[in-house]
This record gives C-alpha cells, sequence and structure tokens, in this order.
C-alpha cells in the first residue's frame, strides 16, 4: 500500500506539471499590461513600471517566468500578487469557504443521489422510477444561474417573509452550516442528477447479477441482500465518479458563489482573472489540481474497502 501510494504521487506530477503550464501559457497570452492595471485610469511613473516588471520577471521569456513559478510551488511559495500580498495569505480563508461549500454539496449529492437511484432502481418501471428520471431531466436541463436565483427567491426570501423564520439562511455564509444548503444543492444540482441515473443503472445490473439471485433463492432477507450485496457492489463507479466530482465542485463554484455574494475561491479567481492577476490564477488552479489529485487517490484506496479482492502490492 505504501509503495502504491507514493508511485501514485510520482505520477502525479506531471500532471501537476502539465495542467499549471497550461494555466500559465493562458493568462500569460491576455491582452494588457498587469502592471497598467492597478492604476487604473491614472497615469503610472515609467520608472515604477520598470521596477515592477523587473521584480516580476515581466521582461523574461516566458518559460523562465513559469520557471520560477514552479520553482516555488514546490517549497509552498505561490508567489505574490502585484500588490505585494502572498498568494498563499490571500486564498487561505476564502479556501476554506469554499471546500466548505464543496463538501456541503457533496454530501447532499451523495445522500440525495445514491438514495433517488436506491429508490428507483427498486421500483424499476414504476411511476415513482419514472418521476425520478423526469426531475433528473429537470435538474439536467435547466441552468445552475436559474436554479440559484430560483431557489433564493423562494427559500432565501418569500418562505423567511411568510414564516417569519430563516430556514435556510442565504445572505452569507457566517450563519452556520444552514448558510451553505441552498448554495450546496444549486452547485451539486446536475451532479445529484447524474448521480441518481448512474446509482440507478449500476444497481439494477448488479440486482440481476448471479450472486444476488444467488442469495435471494437462499432465503436471505431483502434488506440485507440489497445492503450488504448489491448496493456494496455497485458503489464502486459510484465511489469514482463522487471522488472526481469534488475538483468539479470546487472548479465550478464561480457561479454558485456569485448568485449568494460567497467570499470563496470562485469570486477570487474571476476577479484575478478580469485584474489579470498572473500569481493568483495560477495558484488557484494550482490549488484546485492538489485538490483533484488527493481525492482521486482517496479514491483509489476506497476501492480495496469496497472489494476485497482488489490489491496493490
Amino acid at each position: 500500500m505504501g509503495r502504491y501510494i507514493i508511485r501514485r504521487l510520482i505520477q502525479a506530477i506531471p500532471v501537476l506539471l502539465g495542467s499549471t503550464f497550461l494555466i500559465y501559457l493562458t493568462v500569460f497570452a491576455l491582452p494588457g499590461d498587469p502592471i497598467a492595471s492597478l492604476a487604473g485610469e491614472k497615469r503610472t511613473d515609467p520608472t515604477v513600471v520598470a521596477i515592477l516588471r523587473e521584480q516580476y520577471h515581466l521582461n523574461d521569456p516566458f518559460f523562465l517566468q513559469y520557471w520560477y513559478y514552479i520553482k516555488g510551488v514546490f517549497v509552498g511559495d505561490f508567489g505574490t500578487t502585484f500588490a505585494k500580498v502572498e498568494v498563499s495569505d490571500l486564498i487561505a480563508g476564502k479556501f476554506q469557504v469554499t471546500i466548505n461549500l464543496a463538501m456541503t454539496a457533496l454530501i447532499l449529492e451523495a445522500i440525495i443521489g445514491v438514495g433517488l437511484g436506491l429508490w428507483a432502481a427498486l421500483r424499476r418501471g414504476q411511476a415513482i422510477d419514472s418521476a425520478i428520471l423526469a426531475s433528473t431531466l429537470i435538474l439536467i436541463s435547466v441552468p445552475t444561474l436559474v436554479t440559484g436565483f430560483v431557489l433564493q427567491l423562494l427559500l432565501g426570501v418569500q418562505l423567511k417573509t411568510s414564516t417569519g423564520f430563516d430556514f435556510f439562511p442565504v445572505a452569507g455564509v457566517y450563519d452556520g452550516w444552514r448558510s451553505y444548503l441552498v448554495p450546496g444543492f444549486v452547485l451539486a444540482g446536475v451532479s445529484i442528477a447524474y448521480l441518481t441515473r448512474l446509482t440507478r443503472t449500476s444497481l439494477a445490473e448488479t440486482l440481476r447479477a448471479d450472486f444476488v439471485r444467488t442469495a435471494v433463492a437462499k432465503g436471505l432477507p431483502r434488506r440485507r441482500v440489497v445492503g450488504r450485496h448489491a448496493l456494496r457492489n455497485a458503489l464502486i463507479p459510484l465511489v469514482t465518479y463522487l471522488g472526481a466530482d469534488l475538483g468539479t465542485l470546487m472548479g465550478g463554484a464561480v457561479i454558485t458563489e456569485s448568485i449568494f455574494n460567497i467570499p470563496g475561491i470562485g469570486q477570487e479567481l474571476f476577479r484575478s482573472v478580469y485584474e489579470r492577476q498572473q500569481p493568483v490564477v495560477v495558484g488557484i488552479v494550482t490549488l484546485l489540481v492538489l485538490v483533484y489529485i488527493l481525492a482521486n487517490l482517496f479514491v483509489d484506496l476506497l476501492y480495496a474497502v469496497l472489494d476485497p479482492r482488489i490489491r496493490y502490492e
């Protein structure tokens, strides 16, 4: 197991290098001068501009700039902004907000998606199955922007006005865990639909397997057959999807954080792209890549727990 983890971490290095190189190349190709954007419409002293460009290696070739950045990443230094603020300090608090939002979305996705998929698989062909499939199709079809504003209006405004109690506060992230419920559901909406369909298909195929039929023939209770035999074997593709989706949820939080005014890394990423803050953009993307790599490593290790036949040595 230890050798497998080390091997996977070594394999992650080219992924990290490739992803940071591509995003650095994309940011580098954006038009405009990041130093000039700091002054806005005011005229900047050419001497100051020259000093800043030299300090941040903006006069160097692209590959040399990238080398300076990636060399710092491997020692834990994500660079500094053009306003002399450490990138790691800038995104530290915002990252915690986004990880809270993403984990809330992931938990809601797992509970609702697996639950609805299980329900639909056990009642395949019935009216409830058709209703669940139709509901997931609506979730996939409606844009996140529309879902977010509608739920914000219904749950955050009208429900509070009619009952006098704020069941689902959506005004900020400082009201406790309930503040993340509605944004988390909006963020995970499409993923819930896909996970529901994946659970339904995977479990329905497993229920038709020979070992499940044997368990039923032996007279085992239906709850034990479904929970211990069928569902456990159907979990591997579901866990794979959830692990990969964590990075997607964090990267896709830009729209959700904008709708609910959540000060996470999504808003910071949007602002940094607009202001051409290259170190911040690449630093956030690098952090998201690391989260994605670690999540997939954790999922791989869970395979051995779900299926004892899987070995890593």
